[in-house]
């Protein structure tokens, strides 16, 4: 099994977020917490689904990441696009995206 993480955007905002091992939304996908079995994706799932019913988040999605030297890695490039930060200003106080990351 590859393994996942729960991401979204918050409402509020529209900025991308992904889901921690503490339950809370957060800005950095290197602090996600890793589904890496069946259980677990399910468990990101339900959580996914009460986010989004309770008006949290919205485009909640369970993503295929892989650990490279430590650093969690998107599998498609959307989602590196996404934790990169936005290709264009649109949030203050949010830069953009790594070249370097997207890339990869």
């Amino acid at each position: 099994m590859v393994d996942k993480v729960l991401t979204a955007n918050r409402l509020s905002d529209g900025i991308a977020v992904w889901l921690d091992a503490a339950g809370t939304w957060n800005e950095n996908l290197q602090q996600a917490f890793v589904a890496r079995h069946a259980e677990a994706v399910a468990a990101l799932e339900a959580t996914g689904k009460k986010a989004y019913a309770d008006n949290l988040v919205v485009d909640v999605n369970v993503i295929e990441i892989e650990e490279r030297d430590g650093i969690l890695w998107p599998l498609r490039l959307r989602e590196r696009i996404r934790a990169g930060g936005p290709t264009m200003a649109y949030a203050e106080g949010h830069g953009f995206a790594d070249p370097d990351f997207i890339a990869a």
